[in-house]
């Protein structure tokens, strides 16, 4: 009688994203589909380290009823250094949670029909969970298939050069038919072997042979050739499924600002105006910001740009207190705000971006190139300048720009800094120029490919649709 109950329930999803919030937007849509075309229901367990965010929280609060979540209790943190890095902390809080984690699937396995384990990126320390509780486990890559072939070819470069990465070929291809890559667009954490971060890859490289199928945000239109690859390397990684695009809905809980700048947008021209901004994380220095401003009043061209403060803003916060205080923006240049009154519009900290994005108004996107952000250029059919600050988005430039060809790339200086000459000749080339026009079109075919995508018998539909089968046995 029991097992007749339990066969009538409907299976259940745990899912397990690592603190960044790239990985939990993209998870949350992919939860939203299982609920509504499938008839899943879903749980998220958060590790984390005593820092959740209002941003997660807003989005954790909008899934439907279906779509459940808890905090694990946090981490203990304290015996870690300041300056521990960025991978090696987000991997340490989900490994110092696995005992909590441990308690709370098996909560789940009592109380639902749980039938697979998804984690992300960076959550393959709760394999060995899903084996004790015997439930499958998937991992979901939430950026795209190109930066996950490079993180294979990491163990072969391993394997052939004993020398520093920026020590071997200028170049390097990761499948044949792949566009060349140079050393200094590889990811951060493979430019210098002696470093943990390295390590860190190298083990995770060496993960994706454990899981009983790789999730990835992308669509096969999108990245065929490495889709292709991927496919073919059995042995090295686990069953390939590409799901994506999976963006956020739009429906974005904003304040009145954000409510602002949507109606400052729809007094604009059709596709006259920039959107500028380097999302969640994206932080430029003073002098940086310097620049962006200049180069945006000399382009003369429409603008809406997310600013937040300096990088190096910290530095200096006691002596600037009364005035960060008075005037938020005011490490804008003197006259700034006033000059280009009428033609921009400056929005601190956060902006509704999907909404931005798929204004009428909006020509062309100003981007770190964060995967999220990348695809929900795409499907709106906003042409792209490329300015990459870190972690995979330099490879991301490359494949916009190279292999797609629907962004134009920025150049920094000798000292880092991109001057405001050429982001002013960036912005003309894209929005007043037949170079633009034409990657304006490629973006535009490449909206409709992901469109086709999410179809009735589109190719992610149709490995969605696999996925839940197989989990709902």
């Amino acid at each position: 009688m029991e097992a007749a109950a339990a066969a009538r329930n409907p299976p259940h999803i745990a899912m397990v994203p690592t603190p960044g919030m790239g990985h939990l937007i993209s998870l949350t849509e992919f939860a939203k589909r299982l609920v509504r075309y499938h008839n899943f229901t879903v749980t998220f367990l958060i590790p984390h380290d005593g820092n959740s965010t209002k941003s997660q929280l807003s989005i954790l609060e909008g899934l439907p009823t279906s779509i459940s979540y808890s905090f694990l209790p946090p981490a203990d943190m304290s015996n870690t250094p300041a300056d521990t890095l960025i991978l090696t902390r987000v991997i340490l809080t989900l490994t110092r949670s696995l005992s909590d984690l441990r308690e709370s699937l098996r909560a789940l396995a009592e109380s639902t029909r749980l039938v697979a384990l998804l984690v992300d990126l960076f959550g393959f320390p709760a394999f060995d969970l899903a084996g004790e509780l015997g439930v499958p486990a998937y991992m979901f890559y939430s950026c795209n298939a190109l930066s996950l072939c490079s993180i294979l070819y990491v163990r072969k470069l391993d394997q052939k050069y004993t020398c520093e990465s920026q020590d071997s070929p200028e170049q390097v291809q990761f499948f044949p038919g792949c566009v060349p890559v140079q050393w200094a667009d590889m990811i951060d954490a493979v430019q210098e072997r002696q470093t943990e971060n390295y390590k860190r890859v190298l083990g995770m490289a060496k993960q994706y042979q454990r899981p009983a199928g790789v999730l990835v945000n992308s669509f096969v239109d999108l990245e065929p050739a490495a889709f292709k690859s991927l496919m073919q390397k059995d042995g090295e990684i686990a069953p390939i499924y590409p799901v994506g695009p999976l963006i956020r809905d739009g429906l974005e809980k904003g304040s009145s600002g954000s409510d602002l700048c949507l109606r400052w947008l729809d007094d604009q021209p059709n596709g006259s105006v920039l959107y500028v901004s380097f999302g969640s994380g994206g932080t430029l220095s003073r002098d940086q910001i310097k620049e962006l401003a200049f180069g945006l009043e000399e382009s003369g061209h429409r603008f809406v740009w997310v600013v937040k403060s300096p990088s190096d803003d910290s530095k200096n916060a006691s002596f600037f207190k009364e005035q960060i205080a008075d005037e938020p923006l005011w490490f804008l240049p003197e006259g700034f705000l006033e000059r280009t009154k009428g033609f921009g519009m400056v929005v601190p900290s956060w902006a509704p971006q999907v909404q931005i994005l798929s204004h009428g108004s909006t020509g062309g996107f100003l981007s770190h190139c964060g995967w999220n952000s990348v695809l929900e250029s795409i499907i709106n059919g906003v042409p792209i300048i490329a300015w990459p600050l870190f972690a995979e988005q330099r490879l991301n430039a490359v494949e916009l720009t190279t292999d797609l060809k629907v962004a134009l790339r920025v150049k920094p200086n000798d000292g880092g800094v991109v001057e405001r000459r050429q982001i002013s000749e960036c912005i003309k080339r894209l929005m007043a120029s037949e170079e633009g026009k034409m990657l304006r079109e490629r973006v535009t075919a490449l909206r409709f490919a992901a469109a086709t995508a999410f179809a009735k018998d589109g190719s992610s539909t149709k490995k969605i649709s696999e996925l839940a089968d197989i989990w709902n046995h």
